[in-house]
C-alpha cells in the first residue's frame, strides 16, 4: 500500500494516547528492502531459528482485495531477537515481493542483503547473518507476539518509514 503518511505525523497526532492502541517500536530495526515506506494490516507468526512458517506465509497471497483497492499486508515475525540464524533471505524476499506483501518486519536476522536491497517490498530486521535456519516445522501463527517489548496483534496496522515503525489497533490513513 502506498498511502501518504509520515510516522512523525502519526506520533504527533497520537502522542497522548494512553489506551495502548498506538505504539512505537524501538529504533533497533534496520532497513533491508527497496521499499522504505510501507504500511498494512499485520499478520503475525512466532518462530525461533526456524523459518518454515516464514516461507509458508510469504509463499501465500500477501494482499487483501477491498472496495478501495488492493491492500498489501505486513508479516511481523517474532524471531525471539535471535542474532544466530537468518529467518529471511533472497528467495523468501523475492516471494514476498512477487506475492504482493507490503512488508516484512523481523525481530531477528536476514541474509542475502544485496538481493533484498533491490526487491520491491519493505523489509526490516535487526541485523544480517549469513547462517540459515534449521527446518524443524516449529512455530505459531496468528497470535499476539512481542517485538522488543511491544505487543503486536494480528489485524493491527503497521506503518514504517525512514523515521521508524508505529503500530495502531486500527487503520490511520
Amino acid at each position: 500500500m502506498t498511502s501518504s503518511f509520515a510516522t512523525c505525523d502519526l506520533c504527533d497526532a497520537h502522542k497522548n494516547d494512553s489506551s495502548g492502541d498506538f505504539q512505537v517500536l524501538p529504533p533497533v530495526f534496520r532497513d533491508f528492502g527497496a521499499v522504505r515506506r510501507f504500511c498494512g494490516p499485520v499478520v503475525t507468526l512466532k518462530c525461533f531459528e526456524d523459518n518454515t512458517l516464514v516461507k509458508a506465509a510469504l509463499d501465500s497471497v500477501g494482499f487483501e482485495e477491498t472496495p478501495a483497492g488492493r491492500i498489501g499486508k505486513v508479516l511481523v515475525v517474532d524471531g525471539g531477537g535471535s542474532l544466530r540464524r537468518a529467518l529471511l533471505g533472497g528467495n523468501l524476499g523475492a516471494a514476498a515481493a512477487k506475492n504482493g506483501w507490503a512488508g516484512v518486519v523481523i525481530d531477528g536476522c536476514v541474509r542475502d542483503v544485496a538481493e533484498l536491497a533491490v526487491l520491491d517490498v519493505g523489509i526490516r530486521a535487526l541485523a544480517s547473518m549469513p547462517l540459515p535456519t534449521e527446518k524443524r516445522n516449529e512455530g505459531q501463527t496468528d497470535m499476539a507476539v512481542q517485538l522488543q517489548g511491544v505487543w503486536v496483534r494480528p489485524g493491527n496496522w503497521l506503518y514504517a518509514d525512514e523515521d521508524g515503525i508505529v503500530l495502531s489497533a486500527r487503520r490511520l490513513t
